[in-house]
């Protein structure tokens, strides 16, 4: 007489089985949420950058305060997962210029790239261990 079904065997198999592609594919996932994160980031830098050209040509200065260009909050969040900042900068000659900072905060802390700046002049760089072009993408 055969009886249907799955033996003790078969069923770990397929434990086994699911459990590797689990280990597999979750590290792989959890890499594509904070890449998608850290673009965010990216075009809130970029977006801020624009606000900030736009503000000088009227006003033949920058900012450094974000409630000045219209930001409900000084620093403000990206999405929950970063929080921009911006800091006016005055040189030696009196020549006026920003530096802008998204900082990663909650589970994207955890990101390899760290913060992101950029500055008046187009200036990018990271804080994190990961370089400068592999997290701006170019």
């Amino acid at each position: 007489m055969k009886h249907a079904g799955f033996t003790l065997i078969e069923l770990l198999i397929v434990i086994v089985i699911v459990a590797i592609l689990a280990a597999v594919a979750f590290p792989a996932y959890r890499n594509y949420v904070l890449q998608s994160h850290r673009t965010a980031a990216i075009n809130a830098l970029q977006e801020l950058a624009s606000h900030e050209a736009s503000y000088y040509t009227t006003n033949n200065t920058y900012v450094s305060s974000l409630t000045t260009l219209g930001y409900t909050a000084d620093p403000t969040s990206v999405s929950g997962y970063y929080n921009l900042s911006v800091q006016g900068l005055t040189d030696s000659k009196g020549n006026n210029g920003f530096t802008l900072q998204a900082v990663p905060v909650g589970n994207q802390a955890n990101d390899s790239c760290g913060s992101f700046t950029l500055d008046s002049l187009g200036i990018k760089s990271v804080t994190g261990t990961t370089a400068a072009s592999t997290c701006w993408g170019y």
